[in-house]
């Protein structure tokens, strides 16, 4: 398929130059007030400008506050944490200072305890050796007394017998001597024995109590016998009465043995 050049569109284009006044020149003037609409957005400029600037000072200045502000309540909770651990470290001493102090008012309460059981337990011993104490003092003092008028009546009797009592020593062949008590006399005879003069014989009077007892005799003699010559002594109260009596019994014993 061939191709058509046009010469005369391809070498030039005609120039149309107008012929007469143009229409544009024919048309009314307009006047567009763009000299005041220049300054009226000029003077618009500015004041948005120095609002701008002033909304970024504001802002400026109220994000610096913010920082401060926040900072302030930074500061003020550490300084409630540091408060408050503060509180809890002194709120944790109160606790281990009450602890300790219950546990020592518990051991006080108990050695106060302990003591006071003591000091109930002494004073009843107490009270109780003053009790032993008096009921001994009283019957040595009533021991006292019966030793005192027994010896008075000891030695009443004594010198009212001392004649008849060195012939019946003589007599009855006896001699006295002590047995290691003082309540108590050891009668000792001899010649009881026709075999033997110097085979001995005694028995031990107690005179402790009103009634005479005799507590040992060698040799052996009937329990019975010796009771019965003691309720007739005690009844007449004439020492003379057992020393007959006992030389009798000896000398029995001596031939049936």
């Amino acid at each position: 398929m061939a191709t058509v050049f046009e010469p005369s569109m391809s070498t030039s284009r005609q120039t149309i130059v107008p012929s007469g006044p143009s229409m544009a020149d024919q048309l009314p003037s307009i006047d567009f007030g763009f000299d005041a609409l220049r300054e009226r957005m000029a003077r618009f400029t500015v004041r948005f400008d120095s609002f701008i600037e002033q909304g970024r000072k504001r802002v400026l200045e109220e994000r610096n506050q913010f920082r401060i502000n926040v900072a302030e309540l930074q500061e003020d909770e550490r300084m409630r944490k540091r408060d408050i651990e503060i509180v809890q470290l002194k709120s944790n001493s109160l606790q281990q200072t009450m602890a300790k102090e219950r546990q020592e008012k518990q051991e006080m309460e108990a050695s106060i305890a302990v003591l006071a059981s003591q000091r109930d337990r002494q004073e009843a011993e107490r009270d109780a050796l003053a009790r032993q104490v008096a009921d001994t003092q009283r019957a040595i003092d009533a021991k006292l007394t019966a030793q005192q008028a027994r010896a008075r009546q000891r030695e009443a009797q004594a010198r009212f017998n001392v004649p008849e009592l060195d012939f019946w020593v003589t007599n009855l062949c006896l001699s006295m001597e002590g047995a290691g008590n003082d309540d108590r006399l050891r009668f000792v005879y001899t010649h009881i024995d026709d075999q033997d003069w110097a085979h001995e014989a005694w028995f031990e009077l107690d005179t402790a109590q009103r009634d005479y007892a005799v507590r040992h005799c060698r040799p052996k003699l009937d329990r019975e016998k010796v009771s019965r010559l003691l309720e007739r002594v005690n009844e007449s109260r004439e020492l003379v009465v057992l020393l007959k009596g006992m030389r009798e019994l000896f000398m029995e014993a001596v031939k049936s043995g």
